[in-house]
């Protein structure tokens, strides 16, 4: 056999084989970036909630500009928008729930949210367990529309995975004692 015949077959060996690894390189690699993605955005749901909740129970309920503020810095940004790397998570999903005690101790959303911070203090003060006593706040990611807080799908980056499709952003529901909720004594009376 003739050394020139057998290395001209063997000419395209080096491609193709460098194609078939190159193939579960590439799939590994985005596998592995998908997965990081995904453990970003669980991590991140919790931080926001986080920061949603805490500022929420210092912040005037009463003032619209207030909380939008508040909303845009739970999701670390100064104006409204979506979530680097999550562009279906945004202010919209970010939802903020003022709850009452009952008497039994089970919270539950204020039915008459008051006016203001200093009718909360009032209303508080006459029954801490009333319906329209703020006493806790809860803050979680929950999808646009609609009452009940249903699960933000999971958007791959790449647009693969199997059973990625499947997955939720999980609504990572944070809940503080209402504090403040913003009054400041002499300056946002309603009464």
């Amino acid at each position: 056999m003739c050394p020139d015949s057998s290395h001209r077959r063997q000419r395209g060996a080096v491609v193709i084989e460098l194609a078939l690894v190159l193939g579960v390189f590439l799939l590994l690699t985005m596998s592995t970036i998908e997965v990081a993605r995904l453990m970003y955005v669980f991590n991140t749901a919790q931080e926001i909630t986080r920061r949603a909740a805490r500022a929420a129970a210092l912040t005037d309920f009463s003032d619209g500009a207030a909380m939008a503020a508040l909303r845009n810095r739970a999701l670390f940004r100064t104006d409204a928008g979506a979530l680097p790397l999550v562009s279906n998570l945004g202010t919209d999903n970010v939802r903020i729930e003022y709850l009452s005690m009952d008497a039994s101790g089970a919270l539950v959303p204020v039915t008459a949210r008051p006016a203001c911070p200093v009718q909360n203090i009032v209303n508080c003060t006459d029954n801490p367990n009333g319906a329209s006593c703020i006493r806790f706040v809860r803050a979680s990611i929950c999808a646009s529309g609609g009452d009940a807080c249903a699960p933000l799908p999971y958007r791959t980056l790449t647009g693969f995975g199997p059973g990625m499709a499947r997955l939720v952003v999980p609504t990572a529901a944070t809940v503080v004692k209402a504090e403040s909720l913003g009054y400041r004594p002499g300056v946002n009376n309603c009464l």
